[in-house]
């Protein structure tokens, strides 16, 4: 690689590059906290209780005792 490309493309990564990761974190934090979203970030944070219709049982997820 020259030390013409070098240059160039570190040029572009010290500016142009940085600029777009910048404002592509901004577009994803904009998107995460956008009107409607959350409905969608509820849903998510309860679906590991969707299916659970009762307790679970005294020591079901308490780990086994086995000694040898």
């Amino acid at each position: 690689m020259g030390s013409e490309t070098y240059a160039f493309l570190r040029n572009f990564a010290d500016s142009w590059h940085l600029l777009f990761m910048v404002l592509f974190l901004i577009g994803v934090f904009v998107w995460a906290i956008r009107p409607g979203a959350n409905k969608v970030h509820r849903e998510a944070a309860n679906s590991i209780f969707r299916n659970d219709d009762r307790p679970a049982p005294a020591g079901a997820g308490a780990p086994a005792n086995k000694e040898a």
